[in-house]
């Protein structure tokens, strides 16, 4: 008998859009001789609904063998639908709730990182405030420039800013407190970027990385983000033109990162390779899997393909979650 696997996609998250793409390459790309598909749309005011008909969550999961997670961002990320799962003990593709909200924490993830040995940049927690010009101008009189404004909790690239003016850093502030009630402002680390997507129990490895991708930006653009209209689209290079110990250190940071944050099934870190070293950025324990994302193009960098990967991290979640 096939197992039922409920794909939930949408949201009310900002990364709707990106969600039901996922989403649909899930439901694509699932070997229907072993599963059946049941679309679980969530709308952007958190409602879930089966064939059309709103439902509550525990209607929308009966018969439900196992849940695909293809949220991305507020809701799916964060630890609230997990935990609406674990209440519900459907079995779910991705990390738990604990580990989920960890990791979607800019400053606690980056906190771990570097107690883990991992480097990371030099940053300050700053919290929201109704006094923003003031906050702008004790922030470019005593921390270094060019900087990087972003929110401590979010997924994605949203509400990060790059600045290097004092008008451009007030700008960023307001920016990232329109989505947070803390902002994580950063040293802007010049170098080139790059990504790394690990899975667990893949290839006879407890953590298995996937080869880096370097992330080739359009000219002016100084930081990778999804939701920002370059002139010209980014280029993933793979392999990537890393040295050999450039690419190992960037493998073993991700292994080190996604087993010491506890995070389950597989994830995606986003790192800076600079003169000086190779900076942890952010981790993202949902990535994006759609045709032309970076973890599908690391998926077929080493052979494999979304069904397989798909397969193998259902049958993670069906069987008991690592962590």
């Amino acid at each position: 008998m096939r197992k039922v696997v409920g794909v939930l996609r949408g949201g009310p998250s900002r990364e709707y859009e990106v969600s039901l793409k996922t989403g649909t390459s899930v439901l694509e790309h699932l070997n229907r001789e072993q599963y059946e598909p049941r679309d679980i749309f969530i709308d952007r005011n958190g409602e879930w609904h089966v064939h059309g008909v709103a439902q509550q969550p525990e209607r929308a999961l009966k018969g439900v063998d196992v849940v695909f997670n293809a949220l991305h961002g507020d809701y799916g990320e964060d630890g609230q639908v997990q935990r609406i799962l674990e209440q519900l003990n459907v079995p779910y593709t991705g990390s738990g709730a604990l580990s989920s909200a960890l990791a979607y924490n800019k400053h606690h993830t980056k906190d771990a990182a570097k107690k883990l040995g991992v480097k990371v940049a030099h940053g300050k927690v700053l919290d929201r405030t109704d006094n923003i010009e003031g906050l702008a101008q004790e922030l470019f009189r005593s921390f270094p420039h060019p900087c990087i404004v972003k929110p401590v909790a979010g997924g994605s690239s949203i509400g990060v800013t790059v600045v290097d003016t004092y008008h451009g850093l007030e700008h960023a502030l307001r920016h990232a407190f329109a989505h947070s009630s803390q902002a994580l402002i950063e040293e802007y680390i010049v170098g080139r970027e790059a990504t790394v997507g690990v899975i667990d129990n893949f290839r006879s490895e407890d953590v298995y990385a996937l080869m880096p991708i370097e992330i080739v930006l359009p000219v002016g653009a100084r930081a990778y983000d999804h939701h920002t209209k370059y002139e010209g689209t980014p280029q993933f290079v793979m392999p990537a033109g890393f040295t050999d110990e450039q690419k190992a250190e960037l493998i073993d940071a991700a292994k080190k990162v996604h087993a010491g944050l506890g995070l389950s099934h597989y994830s995606r870190s986003d790192f800076k390779v600079s003169k000086r070293g190779i900076y942890f950025l952010e981790i993202n324990a949902l990535p994006d899997m759609f045709d032309g994302s970076e973890f599908t193009e690391m998926l077929h960098g080493i052979g494999s393909n979304r069904t397989h990967f798909i397969d193998h991290v259902i049958a993670l979640a069906h069987n008991g979650r690592l962590s």
